[in-house]
């Protein structure tokens, strides 16, 4: 199966994640989220096909998402300001962002994972 992945190479939860997709057959097509994060309609898509909350895309242990208060602001803010905030910093995007283009997995929980991406070889 063909991934996307929206990953910052420096972090070893992406790392582990990509490690976990291709020892189980999947071809990735990483993405930097840092220097190509999402666009709003990217971002959209990738919401809708989660089933999550904008909210739940945002790094909020990230050093950015600190820096800017986010933790108080984002109360007052609709989706649309915060898809837009979220299209304009990749750090502020919760990693790794995996897709197929039907559905959306946030963050790196193994558990998570074999649920969303185990293929039919893992299934035998």
């Amino acid at each position: 199966m063909n991934l996307t992945v929206y990953q910052y190479p420096q972090c070893g939860t992406c790392r582990q994640a990509i490690r976990w997709l291709k020892d189980r057959g999947h071809n990735i097509e990483p993405v930097h989220i840092v220097e190509h994060p999402p666009t709003e309609d990217e971002l959209k898509r990738l919401i809708a096909t989660s089933g999550l909350s904008v909210d739940k895309f945002f790094n909020t242990s990230g050093e950015v998402y600190r820096q800017m208060g986010l933790k108080d602001r984002l109360r007052g803010m609709n989706d649309e300001e915060k898809i837009r905030l979220l299209a304009s910093n990749g750090k502020l995007l919760k990693r790794p962002i995996v897709t197929d283009g039907q559905k959306t997995t946030v963050g790196f929980k193994a558990d998570a994972f074999e649920q969303a991406w185990q293929t039919a070889d893992t299934l035998r």
